[in-house]
């Protein structure tokens, strides 16, 4: 039995998937079973720290996202069986990295957590997320135009599916405690150009116009908290006019290469449908 956490996130939810099509037994944890819309072979369970049996109960190995208040939940895994955690963690969290970044500090935080926790454990550190597109899914449902940020900002973005195959080689084979594995997509593109190939995707031509990062607020960025948003910023910045970090990991790991951002964006044309 595996524990999934966030079963209904992009990466959790794909990686039950193929834990499922594997025959491997799933307990997909979620905070609203009702509305999770899982598959029925899984073992749907509340997320309530509260009663670890329930989550823990008759499982070896545990599939987390970084979280408050992880250092209790992994005294109770261990408790009730679990003996391999695969953390995912967060490709800022590097040599020489700013270690006072917010984000850094709750993923290197929860990676110390689990090193100290006495189970054998592996990190997957992605680095962009080729879902972050999803931001800019209302403004082409209502147009042809993206404002954003940084329109030459440069990433190598990873489709969650990939993320999933890497957590599910991780998961069911043999010799990967201890291991931190960096993960990106196959080849960077800029945020224009993402703008770009979601318009070829969907059979449209869109067009990304640049807002002064001064002027961003809650309209381009509603989910990220405001004492955030400038150290986010800060970072997109860094990324103008420079070649982001390319592994090969996903491919070594899984046999298959790491898919592209135009393939990400024919896999998604229906969230940016109106």
């Amino acid at each position: 039995m595996i524990v999934v956490t966030g079963a209904t996130g992009n990466v959790g939810r794909a990686l039950v998937d193929r834990l499922l099509a594997a025959g491997t037994p799933v307990r997909a944890l979620t905070r609203d079973p009702e509305r999770a819309a899982l598959p029925g072979r899984a073992e749907v369970v509340r997320f309530r720290p509260e009663d670890p049996a329930a989550l823990f109960a008759g499982a070896t190995k545990l599939f987390l996202y970084a979280q408050a208040g992880t250092a209790p939940l992994l005294e109770a895994a261990r408790a009730h069986g679990v003996r391999h955690v695969v953390l995912l963690s967060s490709g800022i969290v590097a040599e020489g990295a700013d270690e006072t970044h917010p984000i850094h500090v709750m993923h290197a935080t929860v990676e110390r957590q689990i090193r100290d926790s006495g189970l054998a454990w592996t990190f997957l550190r992605p680095n962009a997320f080729a879902t972050n597109a999803f931001q800019w899914a209302p403004q082409i449902r209502a147009g042809d135009t993206v404002r954003g940020v940084f329109a030459d900002g440069l990433t190598a973005p990873i489709h969650e599916d990939d993320i999933a195959a890497v957590a599910e080689r991780v998961l069911l084979d043999d010799g990967h405690e201890g291991a931190a594995y960096r993960l990106t997509g196959p080849a960077a593109i800029s945020n224009a150009d993402q703008v770009a190939a979601l318009g070829e995707a969907l059979g449209r031509k869109l067009a990304f116009v640049e807002v002064d990062p001064a002027e961003a607020g809650p309209e381009l960025f509603p989910h990220v908290p405001p004492p955030m948003l400038e150290r986010l910023l800060q970072t997109f910045a860094e990324t103008v006019g420079v070649p982001p970090e390319i592994t090969g990991t996903v491919e070594r790991l899984t046999g298959t290469p790491a898919r592209t951002f135009a393939q990400w964006a024919q896999d998604h044309t229906a969230a940016f449908r109106a």
